[in-house]
């Protein structure tokens, strides 16, 4: 068994910001979600976070996960300190711990789960991620045999010009066996130039330690500072864009593209220019995306174009057609076969199959049924300035441009409003409605005579 201990304590002075460093966001998850997640195929039977800076926003901002403990580092001393924390919760524990820090989010799952088998395969004392890196200057480096077991860490200001030739660095990802570990952490000093505890000082006396290479280098990059959070975000990106490239979609210009890797895509999917995919949303086959549109936490049907509009906890059926500049926000619906677009703003609003909103509309709080048509300019008038009031419109009705529905209001079936009405009251079915002034025409009118 193995239980998992992650490193959340740091402000991150460098990021600049009173958010504690793992909060900063990666993408659609904080950099701490994702250490969280990267751990899961692992199956830990215990899940620590230690907290320091900001400790209760970082215990708020992962509530919702079950079972996660929370461990106090009052004082930042070190990553040694921060594992002594852990000698009472875990006091009975016998297993094995991996040990991760909260500001390293692109470690894959798969590269964990092979250091953990590692380790128990060998039945190591410890067994670290390391990577051999083509410039590693600046980082310490690790020392090893010709089977990989460590025999020494050195520092870089430490490494001789021969030494400085190895190109092993350590990663700061760590499997122990939490046994040994804990006997010797309350024996850790803190004799150095940062008066700190380092959890390094613990190789020197454990047995059989272990270092294994990851495939990949970049999954132990940390973050420091905002630079680093766009690199990662950037590497991110790569990964999502790639895998959905290999899965069938087509994407024009990925690198004006970015997808939450939340999102769901089907194949024959094609993403154009400056799109951005976020939150819980699925594309189904054959739809078209963009250019220049978002679409955040909704559902696209199959055989949907969207173009140059915003999309935001919405679903929008099979062969509609939305764009250019379509604003659907607040779970609106929208049926098979309609069309929204030019300039048209929809919220809370459900429109039935092959309906119609194509020109300079606001519908908010609204149900529309089949095959209606709203001309160009027609709004709902749905807030009273205190409530807001629904508005009910039958199949195959039809308004007239710049017509106002002043809500609550129920407009029947095969109802035609004539353009430029003000309609204020219910209308009964297969009704023509005209709520204008009488047009007056007084000739000779020019002012000054």
């Amino acid at each position: 068994m193995v239980a998992v201990a992650i490193l959340a304590a740091g402000r991150g002075t460098r990021m600049k910001s009173d958010l504690p460093k793992v909060l900063h966001r990666l993408g659609s998850k904080t950099l701490v979600e994702r250490v969280l997640q990267s751990c899961e195929t692992s199956q830990p039977v215990r899940r620590l976070v230690i907290i320091g800076y900001g400790g209760e926003q970082v215990q708020a901002s992962l509530a919702h996960y079950e079972g996660v403990e929370f461990v106090e580092q009052r004082e930042q001393l070190g990553t040694g300190h921060a594992i002594q924390q852990l000698l009472s919760p875990l006091a009975d524990y016998q297993g094995d711990i991996l040990i991760l820090n909260g500001d390293v989010p692109l470690l894959r799952p798969e590269t964990l789960e092979k250091l953990v088998n590692t380790h128990r395969h060998f039945g190591n004392g410890a067994t670290l991620l390391t990577a051999q890196l083509a410039d590693p200057r600046g980082y310490g480096r690790v020392f090893c045999d010709g089977e990989n077991y460590v025999q020494e860490i050195i520092e870089d200001r430490d490494c001789s010009a021969e030494q400085k030739q190895n190109r092993r660095i350590n990663g700061g990802v760590y499997c122990f066996n939490w046994p040994k570990l804990a006997a010797i952490l309350p024996h850790l000093t803190a004799d150095n130039d940062q008066q700190e505890y380092y959890l390094t000082d613990v190789f020197s006396q454990l047995d059989q330690v272990m270092a294994l290479d990851v495939e990949d280098e970049q999954e132990i990059l940390g973050i420091n500072d905002r630079q680093q959070l766009a690199i990662a975000y950037s590497i991110l990106q790569d990964r999502i864009k790639t895998a959905w490239m290999k899965a069938g979609v087509t994407l024009i210009d990925p690198n004006s593209i970015t997808i939450d890797d939340t999102v769901a895509l089907e194949p024959d999917v094609i993403i154009e220019p400056q799109t951005h995919l976020r939150g819980n949303t699925k594309i189904s086959r054959g739809s078209r995306i963009g250019p220049g549109s978002l679409i955040e936490n909704s559902q696209i049907g199959e055989q949907v174009t969207v173009f140059y509009s915003v999309i935001t906890d919405s679903s929008v059926a099979t062969g509609t057609r939305v764009g250019p500049y379509t604003h659907l926000r607040g779970h609106v619906t929208v049926g098979e076969s309609c069309r929204l677009g030019n300039f048209v703003e929809l919220k809370k609003t459900t429109l039935g199959q092959g309906t119609n909103v194509a020109h300079l509309s606001y519908l908010g709080d609204a149900t529309l049924g089949e095959r209606v048509n709203i001309g160009a300019g027609t709004i709902t008038a749905n807030y009273d300035g205190v409530n807001k009031h629904q508005t009910k419109i039958g199949d195959r009705t039809k308004t007239g441009s710049n017509s106002v529905l002043v809500a609550p209001l129920t407009l029947g079936e095969d109802v035609t409003v004539a353009a430029g009405s003000i309609v204020t009251e219910d209308v009964e079915p297969d009704s023509l409605v005209i709520a204008r002034s009488r047009q007056v025409v007084k000739k000779g009118w020019r002012l000054g005579h």
